[in-house]
């Protein structure tokens, strides 16, 4: 088989063919050109050296978005090294399950997370080594038997070997996000880059080397990786990145400050934007803004594009499958609506006996194949099973496929509810919610009455300065949707909680009623 390395495709490409001095990356007002960036990976793979990890080795990866992350991850790559992004929104003790059973012997950490370090390395005793960002004496503190490697700016090293990779090599590893149960290790190839590249941005997004990409979400899960990453850097295009916690006020600052091309956001941000009230001004460089993590409603999609001026693309991924399979497109979107399988994809219905569901507009679970699929989840060989069946990946998604052959999520499929025999979409209800001008964000489960029958739950964020009425949002429902869909129960709450990647934990929200 041919040798190929995805970090080399990604950067070197652009270096070797004269587009070094093209912007990789701008942060905080800082460019790294594409030249620079190489040489950033190259002083990364001499610190792999020096620490002794090897070909095959696992490195976990706890940086904040700024121009260390694509070093360090994409010099892990290029020597051959898995990295490992890990949730930056997780505490200590989480993270040291996730990096103990992950196996890594090193761990690349920014200074704003070091306070962790004592609860990862004491749960993950395998870590012996520290690459320390920012400021080392935080690491160094806190290190205990670890060696602190310091990772400053600057610094020359001389070229380094590009590892003897294949496209079936393994390249990264990114943990689901445990929406229930302990994070499984999803398992990638290095063909799995160029892969997404190839379909979703080229064929959905159409990218160019002109464009420049922010995305609210970060670059430790695989929506974020891709927007931030592999899309801009696959055709010598600008990643924008922003190292602390996204807000709405300071994601309109930031765009009219560095005029991207391309918005990457979730659902649940578009909504706070459009409850911050920014000028529409702001968005004069944006040619399309895209979402994923939670099926986003029909309301807030027509209401963004209307702020933005340009077309908001729903679409659904995975972390299985590494970014987006089924997407609307820039000249074709249906509101409420993931639209069309992205080319290079396949997309199947099928029932609890494993049948393919051919009606349509009738429920199936969603399975997918294509050439992002990931190779398996690490040491969960029942899981693995359960999911990549024959090529195909069981999504836990359920959908109905409409007759044009648009997709529409219904729900997971522990979270759709039954409710006097018949099924809800959580979906459904929560997109006839959020068209109140009350209600910013709305997430609905199940709940168990007096009697022990299935009864529909809504939980309900308030827009900016609302106060909403319970009866008021009762009437409303009864307004719009069969008598058997209404929530019985609607319950206002400061926040909902969310895991890292924008999805409602809805299992804490139904915990919360028992």
């Amino acid at each position: 088989m041919n040798s190929y390395n995805a970090a080399q495709w990604l950067i070197d490409r652009h270096v070797d063919e004269g587009r070094g001095e093209r912007i990789a990356i701008r942060c905080d007002g800082v460019s790294t050109t594409y030249s620079e960036l190489r040489d950033e990976m190259w002083r990364a793979q001499d610190v792999f050296a020096d620490i002794g990890l090897e070909m095959g080795d696992r490195m976990a990866v706890v940086l904040q978005d700024d121009a260390d992350f694509p070093a360090l991850f994409l010099g892990a790559i290029r020597a051959g090294i898995v990295p490992i992004p890990l949730s930056t929104m997780l505490k200590g003790p989480a993270l040291a399950a996730i990096v103990d059973d992950s196996g890594a012997s090193a761990i690349a950490i920014s200074d704003s997370f070091a306070a962790a370090l004592p609860d990862i390395l004491a749960g993950a005793p395998a870590i012996t080594h520290v690459i320390a960002t920012g400021d080392p004496t935080t690491a160094t503190n806190g290190a205990g038997d670890a060696t602190v490697h310091p990772w400053g700016t600057g610094g020359t090293s001389g070229p380094q070997p590009i590892a003897a990779t294949t496209t079936d090599s393994p390249a990264l590893w990114l943990y689901s996000s445990g929406t229930t149960g302990q994070p499984k290790g999803v398992m990638h190839r290095h063909g799995s880059l160029q892969a997404t590249a190839e379909t979703y941005a080229a064929e959905v997004l159409e990218t160019t080397e002109d464009d420049r990409f922010l995305s609210i979400a970060k670059l430790f899960f695989a929506y974020g990786l891709g927007n931030s990453l592999t899309f801009p850097f696959a055709v010598g295009g600008t990643a924008i990145l922003h190292p602390g916690p996204p807000t709405p006020a300071g994601m309109a600052q930031l765009i009219e400050q560095e005029k991207p091309s391309l918005f990457f956001a979730s659902p649940g941000f578009c909504a706070g934007m459009l409850d911050a009230g920014p000028n529409p001004e702001a968005f004069a460089s944006i040619r399309a803004t895209v979402t994923a993590g939670e099926s986003l409603p029909a309301n807030v999609q027509t209401r963004f594009a209307e702020l933005t001026g340009q077309p908001v693309l729903d679409g659904i991924g995975s972390t299985e499958l590494l970014h987006i399979f089924v997407s609307n497109r820039l000249d074709r979107q249906t509101p409420g609506s993931s639209g069309w399988v992205v080319p290079g994809y396949e997309a199947q219905l099928r029932d609890d006996a494993g049948s393919i569901v051919t009606e349509h507009d009738t429920p199936g679970y969603l399975h997918v194949r294509g050439p992002s699929a990931a190779i398996g989840y690490w040491q969960r060989p029942e899981a693995t099973a359960a999911a990549f069946i024959d090529g195909w990946v069981r999504t836990g998604d359920v959908y109905t496929r409409a007759e044009d052959d648009s997709w529409t999520f219904l729900g997971r499929n522990n979270d759709m509810i039954k409710a006097g025999g018949i099924w809800v979409s959580p979906a459904e209800v929560e997109s006839v919610l959020i068209e109140h001008t009350d209600v910013m964000e709305a997430a609905v489960v199940g709940a168990r009455d007096d009697q022990g029958l299935e009864t529909v739950v809504a939980f309900v964020l308030p827009t900016t300065g609302a106060t909403p009425d319970s009866a008021e949002l009762d009437a409303h429902c009864r307004e719009k949707m069969a008598s058997f869909k209404r929530p019985r129960q609607i319950i206002v709450v400061d926040e909902l909680p969310k895991t890292a990647t924008g999805k409602i934990k809805r299992f804490e929200l139904r915990d919360s009623l028992s």
